[in-house]
Order: structure tokens, then sequence, then C-alpha cells
């Protein structure tokens, strides 16, 4: 696998957002915001493999999101379900693993035996984990983590006083992957919105006026510029980080 620059993250975890209202800026609707945010999907994740970032992390459906009118919902999963059909192959050519996040017992068959094809079909491949969050919240992820958990000290196999965070980690989402690095949200929202509550923990982050059709190279270099003038301490003081054994 490709390791990053010094100064580039590991992991970077967007929030897609403002695909509505860069339509509505322009008179169209909603949906032309939401097929526009696939081109920005695909600048994005050739940016990843150009600066050797090795897992990408995008917010594409929250389990909030269902509340929206039916005919988005609608839309925002035939569309999902259309990228996927149109875009595995690329991916799996190019190197890159596809991994889906989320609760997916709301999505209807097809739709899972999609997901399951795309995961499966690009599973070896190393060059950039491309994580797709969709029906995800953070909080969901942290309970199914609590559920597993406490059915295995219903069954005797950890004593309650063995969970560490550690186990806890082991059970979520993204267990075995690194923990974001680098969080962005696009769109001028300010919020985590929900979004990998445990794992964002000392992720460094990045709010952008820029909404996410226009997210380009440009703007993805901005925020990885940014990225590199921050100082990561985890808990240490500056003095600290300047002492290589400390």
């Amino acid at each position: 696998m490709q390791f990053p620059q010094s100064g580039v993250p590991n992991h970077v975890a967007i929030v897609m957002d403002g695909n509505g209202r860069w339509a509505s800026q322009r008179f169209l609707p909603r949906s032309v915001g939401h097929r526009a945010g696939v081109k920005a999907v695909r600048k994005t994740v050739e940016e990843c493999l150009n600066r050797g970032i090795r897992v990408l992390t995008l917010f594409a459906f929250s389990s909030e999101n269902w509340r929206r009118p039916t005919q988005e919902v609608n839309l925002l999963l035939e569309l999902f379900l259309l990228t996927l059909d149109q875009e595995t192959e690329s991916l799996n050519t190019s190197g890159i693993r596809l991994l889906i996040i989320g609760d997916r017992s709301a999505f209807s068959q097809a739709l899972q035996d999609k997901i399951a094809l795309a995961e499966g079909m690009t599973c070896h491949n190393n060059r950039l984990t491309l994580i797709i969050a969709i029906n995800y919240g953070g909080r969901w992820d942290i309970c199914q983590a609590v559920r597993r958990i406490a059915q295995k000290v219903s069954q005797y196999e950890v004593r309650a006083d063995e969970i560490t965070e550690a186990s806890i980690a082991a059970h979520l989402s993204l267990a075995g992957y690194p923990e974001p690095d680098l969080f962005i949200r696009t769109g001028g929202e300010q919020r985590v919105s929900n979004f990998l509550l445990w794992q964002m923990a000392y992720s460094e982050f990045h709010f952008t006026q820029t909404l996410w059709p226009d997210f380009d190279e440009q703007a993805f270099g901005d925020a990885l510029a940014d990225y590199a003038n921050r100082q990561r301490r985890f808990g240490r003081t500056g003095e600290q980080l300047k002492t290589p054994d400390s």
C-alpha cells in the first residue's frame, strides 16, 4: 500500500454537504445537485490517489436523512445503486477497495446485493480504501458495538471488567482502519452531524463554504494545507513533541 508523504493524512473523512443548495442557486432541481456531487466524488478519489492518502470515508446518507421528502430519499438511493453499477469496475481497475458502512437492513435486496458484489469484487485492492457511509449514524455505530459486546458478555465469552476502549473500537464499523486524521465538511455548516462520533475524537476539523459539487482539487488542497500546518499533540505539550522519545 502506498503511504502518504509527511504532512498528508492517512485517513480523510468528509461530509459532502451542499448539493441541494448548489442546484437551487442555479434554479435547478435538487436531483441535478446530487448528480453533480457524484462528479465531485470522482475528483476527490482521484486526488487521494495522487497524494497517497490511504483511506477516504464519505458520508453519503445518514440515518437521519430518512426524514427528507420521500421523493428525494428514493432518488438518493437510486443514484447510489446506479453509481455502484457504473463505478465498481473502474474502482477495481484503479486498485481501490470499496467498503460500505451503516445499517443495510432498510435497503432493498437489490441494493444489498449490489453492495455485496462491489465489496467482493474490490476486496483485495490496497491502493486506496473508499468507505461510503450510508444509512449510518455515529450513535447507531456505538450502539451496535455495545450490543455485540453485551451478547459476548451474556455468553460468558468476555467479562464486563475486560471491556476497554480498544475492545469497543474493535466492534465499530471502522474496526481495523486508522481513525480519521482530517475531517472536512463542505457547504458552510460547522457540525459533525452524528458522523464517526467515536472515531473522530482526535481528528483535525476543516470547514469550508465551498458547496460539495464545487469541491475540486484546489479546495481539497486548501484543506490538506490547513491540516499540514496543525500540531497534533494528542494530550501532550508542544515541547514534548520536539523530543522524539516523549
